[in-house]
Parts: C-alpha cells; structure tokens; sequence
C-alpha cells in the first residue's frame, strides 16, 4: 500500500491526502522513542536513512513516529511494500502515483513509457529514472523538503530493483531524503555515503528496547512485574519489542504477565513462520547445528559439520539479520539471540547428535588451548572422564593466577566424586578451588584423599605431595583464623616447593604477608611482598605481579601512604592492560575494589563508586569473597551522604551472597557488622552500636582473640576506634579520650599511621574549645601527615569546625595543605564547575566514561563491566548527547573540564 501524507499543516497549496495512500498509526501500547527519533532528524541533513533489524524490533513503528515529528516544512511519502513490488516497473508506477500527489501532471510521459512496456522484455529503468529525475528537479520547492519512506524493503528487493534504488540514491534530488526500512541491508555501495555523512544507520542494538523502555512498554498494557521476574524478562527479552509484545498478549487469557514469562508459544510460532521457515534448507540446518553453542565462530561451526560453507552462510544470517549478535568488533564470533537459540535447541538438530557435536567442538577448543571451553563441551557430551583429563592439564599457575573458582565448582557439580579424588593432580587443583571459596571442610576432605598415594613411587613424588598437602592446609587454616597453623603450614611448603612452583610459593608468601599485616609486622610484609613480586616478574606472570602490587597497596595504605598506595593500584592495573587475561580476572577486580577504596578515602565519592561498581562486578562474575570491600565502602559513601536505606541495602546484599556462596561467617560477619556500627552512630542510633561493639570487641581482643578476617587485617584496631566514637556519642568523653591515646600509642608503635591519623583527629575533636592548645598540637601533627593522600579522616572537623580548621590552615603554606583547603565550605575549588548544559550522568555512564579515558575499547569495556557490546556503545552514544560532543576525545576532555574525572 502507498501512503502520502505531511507531518505538519504546510501550505494551503499541500495536496490533500489521497485515501488510496494511508501511513498506519502507531500500534496500540507504542512506547515513544525520542532518542531515537532525534539521531534519525540528525540525519536529514544527508540522503539515507536506514532502519536495518531483524523481525519485530519496531523498525515500522519507529519511522510513522519519525514522520509525526518531523520538522515544520517536511513532507513525507510511505511506500509499504509486498513481494509483488519486487517487480521493478509496478514499483516505479507506484512510485510515480505517489509524487503525483505533490506534483500534479509529473512524469506524464514518463508513466506512459511504464504501462506500454512489456514484463517479458528488457527494459531501461536507469534511463527512465534520469528523464524522471530532471522534470522532478525542475519542480522540487527547496522549502518544502520531502522524506521518501520504504517500508519492509526486503519483501520487494532483488538485484534489478537494487540498482534502480542505487541509482535514484545516487541522483537524489536536493532537499529529499529516502526512508529505509528492511530485515536485511540492501545491496548497494553506500561506503561513499557513510564517509560523506550522507548515510545514518539504526541497527538491531540501536534499536533494542533500553530498561527504561521496557518497563514503560509493560506499565502501558497494566503488568506489573519486578524484582527477579522483571531482570529476567528484560534479560530474555534483549530488547526485542515483539517478543515483550507477544508475552503480554499470552497474559491477557486471565494469568497475568507472571505467567506468561514462561509461556513463550506465542514467540515461538512468531519466530518459525516470521525467520526460521523462510531461510533456505541448508541455512535452516545450519541453524538447528549451531544453537547449541553459546558462541561460534565460522571455523568452529566447519568443524562441527564438516563442511566448508558456514562463512558463506554466517554472512547470509547477517545480511538477512537473522538474530545474529556480534561477539567482537572484528565480526568473527557470534551467538543467537536467547529466544532464538532456545526455539532451535527445543526444536533439536537432525542431521547430527547433539553428543557428537559436543564432542568435536571440544576438539576444536582443545587444539587452540581454549580449556574452560573444551572442558564444557566435553561435558555437555555426557563425557565427564574427557572433561577431568582435560582438567588436569590446568596448573597450579593457571588455577592461583586467574582464580576463577566459580567456573571450576560448575565443572565440579558435573564430574562424580570418583573422578574428582582418582589422580593427585585434581584432588590438589580442587582443594586449592574449593579453599579459595572458602568451602573449608570441603577442601580439607578432599585434601585428605592424598593420603591414598602414599607412599609414592620416589622420594621426589613424595616431598610433593607433602609439600602441596601443606599449601593447602595453609590455605584452610587462614580461612578458619588459625593463623598459627597457617604460618606453619605456609612456612615449611614455602622452604620445600621448588622455586619454578610459582601459584603455590606465591599463594603461601600472600598468606604469610597477610599474616604479618595482621600482627602489624610491616617490616615483614614488605620482605614478602618484595619476593613475591621478584618471582612473579622471574615468571612474566602479569596476573601474580597485579595481586603482588594489590598486597603492597594494602601496605602502604595502612601506614598512611594513600598516594604510593593509588600509584601501586595504578601499576597493577596497567600491567594487566593489553594482556590477554580471562574476562573474569580475580586480580583486576580487587585492584579496581581497592581504587575504589582508596578515592573514598582521598573524598573523591564519584571516581569511587565507578570503580567499586567495576569491581563488584568482576568479583561476583569471578565468585571472589572481595567484593565484600566493595559493598562496605559504598554503604559507607550512602552513608556519608545521609542514604541510610541504600547502605544498608549494600550490606544485605553483600551478606545475601555470602549465605548464597556458603560462605563461613568469621570471613565477613565482622566486616558488615562494624560497617553497620558506623551507620548507626551516624544516623544517632546508638543503643544498637553499643550492643554490637562490645560483642566484636570481646571477639577480636584480649587473650583468645579471632584473628582479623583476610580482607580486612586491621580489624581490631577500627573497632577500637569505633569503640571510641561510642564513647564520644554517649558523652563518655574521659573514656573516650583513654581509648584513642592507648589506641595511638598502640598504632605509632606498629607503623599503623592511617589508623592512629583517624584516632589523633578524633582527639583534636574531643579536646577543642576545652583544651585548645592540645588540640592544635595534635592537629599540627596530624597534618604532618597530610602529604601522604588521606582526606576522609578530616570530614568530621570539616563539617563541625569549618572555621576553626581555616584559622589553623591559615598558618600554614597554602600549597602543603591544599587539598583540605579545597574542601572546605565555601572554598572555590569545592564549588560545582559550570556544566553548562550538560546532562548529569549516570553511575554505568561514569564507569564507561572512565574506561574510556584508559583508553579501552568498546569490546574491552563490554568484558570489564560485564555489559554487551550494544549497552557499552549506548552508553557511549548518551555520554556524548549529555556532554555535548561528538568523539571519545572530546568526551574525555570535556568531563575532566566538569570534574567528572581527575
């Protein structure tokens, strides 16, 4: 059908609308698309616009939306195609009918030549066009610009009808713009286009419903979902309009959209007779061969089939946008969307067992050294004795360097236990995994089981197994507290591994530096940390040399060297840059943790909560208990900002996955509880700080204490502090003075400068407007540490004392006491800077943004923060729109102008 019709009143001269011609309205329930609707007016200045997707992704709805809002002056004419237009001249026919509508008499002669032409005989469409074109050219009112609409192209194209749209693209008159709509990209050379500026493109990730639209899709037809039920339809549903449209009206038989969500039969039959069923035979079983794969590629997928045609056909499923998603910025991996992938696996593969299938591709992974992949595979094909051989060739190196223990316990559920205790290799591999997720009585089971290869052929053979019976139980003892035994156990296996034994030496020296920080023999880590470091760098280990700098940043930052300690962070995160290391990367997500930590500490809240996110992240992708650090310190920063009920979601959500990964209570209970204590002496809630501090006292001092928690060494000393705080809220000001001075002697003595900087700034508070002159020599001292980065411990006197912390300050050379300078109130540099219009940005556009400034990549931000590659180049797209510029440079630049990055 032909429809013609203007977006706004134009002139009285405007032709009325022909009822033969007819845009259709906006589909009942439409969710309006602004942003999109505004990159596609961006594009009016040049000739084509494309709306390029596969089935149901709202490319129709979007332009009758565009139309609407076009611009005052513009004029727009809908073609709705069908296959019967795929015949060039009754395409041209109608093509004329419809600019008759706005030139009356056009083409008289031209249409003529159309009707008298016979189907069965060549015809001169090119030339046609050209006479065409000049008598428009004639006629064309610059004022009243035109927008040409195409809609559902591929249901008409084919290469003759190409070059005749190639052609009139090419000679387009001034002023008018063609409208593309189409499953698959037409085939017309449009490079030119693109590097002129002339083309703008909306893909299937443009045009992907974003959450806020989803939602808003669901509100308008009454559902009403949240909480897990909302993620996972969002998830499922990838954006894709019909498939949210489809579960909706599955919910409209009187069981609500919750039960919809696992009915998908509607989606189902939309996706067999909209895509499956009209690809050709062999796509179609090159379809049901490869869905079973989470990602493929061409030469995996010739492995499979053995066949030699699965680029040729990877090539039609993107022309033909078959819901095929891009892996990589290069095009060379792929996977199907989740509702397409599971029709084909429902509907099976019938040229080949899905056994053998597995089986090749673990072949195939094997032969490059992709393990986790061949091991997967091996297991989905029923052959867990293939999967535990391949198991056995990761080392001790691999399994400590990269700590991906949450990928390891998967493989574990699936191999039986006799398998898992019959060769010394992966009952030691699996009692290291299943120690470093802290699942003790486990490990220490399994661990046992060496016994049963005792005694060994050789003496050789035996020390080994002795030696790494020992790491191990170093391991389980430092999760359990006994740091005793672990110091122990880690010191004999540090004397006997063999020095090319780098995961377990570096693990035992990792133990016994954490050991040392706790009983505050610095002197000690250092020794640790610098052999540590010498053997990593001994083995170009860049995953061992990030964890080695993450140890001496800890350091550092205890003895209040908070700038050494962001400069550590720093080396280990570049020393993990353009290495190839897996997506979920233990030591990158602690790094990013302790940044995290430590821009809160330098009062920088924005930059923290960008890193924290990051790397709460990769811990939880990485099953790794640090990300504890994480959600302490971002429940301390809503604290800091008076968001209570958002910092005490952050600690049940830490102790939410804690219960999930069965994780024993003395790794984390302490951590949350002290975090809580500091909440509620914040909020003023101090009967509830003073029946738990006590309680964590008594636990971590005196005769029998616990030991302090891995992640947290310094434990006893900050509840001490708190214990002190306590003491100040309950007006207890003598025995709060008595805590803080045994507590500074106590920190002096060990080296442990950031805790006695917070306790002496705890005294000044306590001792001004009484004993003044205390006060300032406590304050002078304190401020002698000031080069070292820490700003945080100030933010009390900072709020309370404002003024009698400038008078102090004046007396001192501006530049050594800047940074305290410039937060206090009424400072310059604590002012705003002038955004101008800039749009504020969002927490996951920060994140992006900073990632950017690092200089990553799209496909790198995407396995950083565990986002696709779509939502990583939206975010992109949204930076520039709310800073207002156009390239990642300019991006970067702009926000270090606003003080969104330093």
């Amino acid at each position: 059908m032909t429809v013609l019709t203007s977006s706004r009143s134009l002139t009285p001269a405007a032709p009325m609308a022909d009822p033969r011609f007819f845009r259709p309205p906006r589909p009942a329930g439409h969710v309006p698309r602004p942003r999109l609707c505004e990159r596609l007016a961006a594009g009016l200045d040049g000739r084509l616009l494309m709306l390029s997707a596969p089935a149901g992704f709202g490319k129709s709805s979007l332009a009758i939306e565009f139309c609407e809002s076009l611009p005052d002056g513009w004029q727009s004419l809908w073609l709705s195609l069908s296959r019967r237009d795929s015949d060039p001249g009754r395409f041209l026919e109608r093509l004329l009918d419809g600019l008759r509508q706005f030139y009356p008499g056009l083409g008289d002669e031209a249409m003529g030549h159309l009707k008298m032409r016979q189907r069965h005989q060549p015809f001169a469409f090119e030339q046609w066009l050209d006479g065409l074109l000049d008598e428009i050219i004639d006629r064309t009112d610059a004022g009243q610009p035109l927008l040409l609409v195409l809609d559902d192209y591929h249901l008409a194209q084919n290469a003759v009808l190409d070059r005749c749209l190639q052609f009139l693209l090419n000679h387009l008159p001034d002023g008018w713009v063609l409208l593309l709509t189409s499953r698959q990209r037409p085939d017309w050379h449009l490079a030119r286009l693109r590097l002129s500026r002339h083309l703008l493109e909306l893909n299937e990730q443009d045009l992907r419903l974003t959450e806020d639209e989803c939602q808003a899709l669901l509100s308008s037809q009454g559902a009403k979902l949240e909480g897990d039920d909302l993620e996972g339809l969002l998830q499922r549903s990838e954006g894709w309009v019909a498939g949210l449209r489809l579960w909706l009206l599955a919910g409209q038989d009187g069981s609500g959209v919750e039960s919809a969500h696992g009915d998908e039969s509607l989606i189902r039959e939309y996706l067999l007779e909209e895509v499956i069923e009209r690809q050709p035979p062999e796509v179609q079983a090159f379809l049901y061969e490869t869905a079973r794969f989470e990602r493929f590629c061409a030469e995996l997928c010739d492995a499979v089939r053995e066949s030699h045609d699965s680029a040729a056909i990877l090539r039609h499923l993107q022309a033909h946008q078959v819901f095929l998603v891009p892996l990589d910025e290069q095009g060379q991996w792929f996977r199907y969307h989740h509702l397409f992938s599971d029709l084909l696996r429902a509907r099976g593969a019938p040229s080949l067992a899905p056994s053998g299938m597995h089986l090749r591709a673990c072949r195939w992974f094997t032969a490059r050294g992709l393990l986790d992949e061949a091991v997967e595979q091996a297991l989905r094909a029923g052959q867990p004795d293939v999967a535990a051989s391949l198991v056995q060739n990761l080392s001790e190196e691999q399994l400590l360097a990269n700590q991906n223990i949450a990928m390891l316990l998967r493989w574990k559920m699936d191999l039986p236990d006799s398998l898992l205790s019959s060769t010394p290799r992966l009952i030691v591999l699996y009692s290291l995994a299943l120690g470093l997720a802290c699942q003790l009585d486990a490990a220490e089971e399994l661990a046992g089981n060496l016994a049963r290869f005792l005694p060994a052929p050789d003496a050789a053979q035996q020390r080994s197994l002795l030696v790494q019976w020992q790491a191990i139980s170093g391991l389980i003892a430092r999760g359990r507290g006994d740091i005793r035994r672990a110091e122990h156990f880690c010191s004999e296996a540090l004397d006997a591994l063999a020095p090319e034994n780098y995961g377990q030496r570096h693990l035992c020296l990792s133990l016994l530096g954490n050991i040392a920080l706790v009983r505050g023999d610095f002197w000690r880590v250092r020794n640790f940390n610098r052999e540590a470091l010498e053997m990593a760098q001994r083995g170009a280990n860049p995953l061992f040399e990030a964890l080695v700098h993450y140890d001496r940043a800890r350091v550092l930052q205890a003895r209040g060297e908070l700038l050494r300690s962001q400069a550590e962070v720093q080396q280990g995160l570049e020393r993990l840059r353009g290495v190839e290391i897996p997506r979920a990367c233990v030591a990158r997500a602690r790094l990013m943790l302790y940044q995290g930590y430590l821009q809160s500490v330098r009062m920088q809240p924005q930059a923290a909560r960008v890193s924290l996110q990051a790397g709460i992240a990769e811990a939880r992708a990485c099953r790794d208990i640090s990300l504890l650090i994480g959600h302490c310190v971002l429940a301390g920063l809503e604290g800091r900002e008076g968001r209570f009920a958002a910092a005490f979601a952050q600690l049940a959500e830490a102790e939410r996955l804690m219960h999930i990964w069965d994780v024993p209570p003395i790794y984390y209970l302490a951590m949350i509880t002290l975090a809580k204590c500091d909440l509620w002496l914040a909020q003023g809630q101090i009967e509830l700080a003073d029946a738990w501090l006590p309680r964590l006292a008594e636990t971590y001092a005196g005769e029998g204490a616990a030991a302090a928690p891995e992640f947290h060494p310094q434990l006893p000393l900050y509840i001490e502090l708190q214990l002190a705080a306590l003491a100040r809220a309950q007006g207890q000001q003598a025995e709060a003075e008595r805590c803080l001075r045994a507590l500074l002697q106590k920190t002096e003595e060990q080296g442990s400068l950031h805790v006695a900087l917070m306790a002496r700034l705890q005294l000044v508070q306590l001792l001004r407007g009484t004993r003044e002159r205390e006060a300032i020599a406590l304050l002078d001292q304190a401020l002698e540490s000031l080069p070292g980065g820490a700003l945080l411990p100030y933010r009390e006197l900072l709020q309370a004392q404002p003024q009698w912390l400038r008078e102090q300050l004046a007396t001192r050379a501006p530049e050594s006491v800047s940074g305290l300078l410039e937060l206090l109130p009424g400072a310059e540099a604590v002012l705003p800077p002038d955004t101008g219009s800039a749009e504020a940005l969002s927490s996951r556009e920060l994140a992006v943004l900073q990632l950017i400034a690092q200089g990553c990549s799209n496909q790198e931000i995407s396995e950083r923060l565990f986002i696709s590659l779509h939502t990583v180049k939206s975010h992109a797209r949204h930076i520039n729109s709310k800073l207002g510029v156009e390239r990642r440079t300019q991006a970067v630049a702009r926000a270090k102008a606003l003080g969104l990055l330093r």
